[in-house]
């Protein structure tokens, strides 16, 4: 699986980053939920430049153009609820798109250990397409296992783009361990070494749902 750091390189990018990061800023939701919609403007823009065009000739008012077009949009998937505002963003790009959501959550027993729940999934068919799975964090990669494996219900993609914003490094291991296809590329924003014994990431910026919606009535 090849990874592709957005953060290794120089850009607004990291603006956004440190933004969204900052637990001054992070007070204001609005902003909170704008910045994750920008990093999924900017995954869309990157991920654009691996997909296919083919050259369309566009009447102008003095002329026809020759003009290279997507040939096919996208699916954009994502895991409720923290992951809305990035497929916002990404649906900013790809504004044709087919969208896709899965719900899933942390269920926690009495000993404080979770597993991931899925609930539901709603998608359109995926056969012969290329699908975009977003979600804000990267933990344990066992959010992102279940969303990938659940979309592959759905039909058989021609490749997938795993969007997070922030990932562990042992997440991203996760990830590349159980997920073996070669047709996966993971996009990050950033990749952190330590992880709690809860799996939150650290530095990390929180719960990205509970900072773009509230927090839940369970999320203590």
């Amino acid at each position: 699986m090849k990874v592709i750091n957005l953060s290794e390189s120089n850009s607004i990018f990291n603006q956004y980053i440190a933004e969204i990061r900052d637990h001054e800023i992070q007070k204001d939701p609005l902003r909170f939920r704008k910045n994750l919609q920008r990093f999924g403007e900017i995954f869309a823009y990157e991920i654009s430049k691996t997909l296919d065009f083919k050259v369309k000739e566009v009447k102008t008012p003095l002329g026809v153009a020759k003009v290279p077009t997507l040939h096919q949009q996208p699916v954009l998937a994502t895991i409720l609820r923290a992951g809305l505002p990035l497929q916002q963003g990404l649906l900013n790009i790809f504004d044709r798109a087919e969208n896709a959501f899965i719900s899933a959550y942390r269920k926690y027993d009495d000993q404080g250990q979770f597993h991931i729940e899925f609930e539901y999934l709603a998608s359109p068919d995926l056969d012969e397409k290329v699908a975009i799975l977003s979600d804000p964090m990267l933990a344990s990669g066992a959010s992102m296992e279940m969303g990938y494996k659940a979309l592959l219900q759905k039909g058989d993609p021609t490749h997938v783009h795993l969007v997070v914003v922030i990932a562990s490094k042992k997440g991203v291991e996760y990830v590349q361990e159980t997920i073996k296809a070669k047709n996966v590329t993971l996009w990050v924003g950033a990749i952190d070494d330590e992880m709690t014994v809860k799996s939150y990431i650290v530095p990390g910026l929180g719960d990205a749902g509970d900072l773009a919606f509230g927090p839940k009535a369970d999320s203590h």
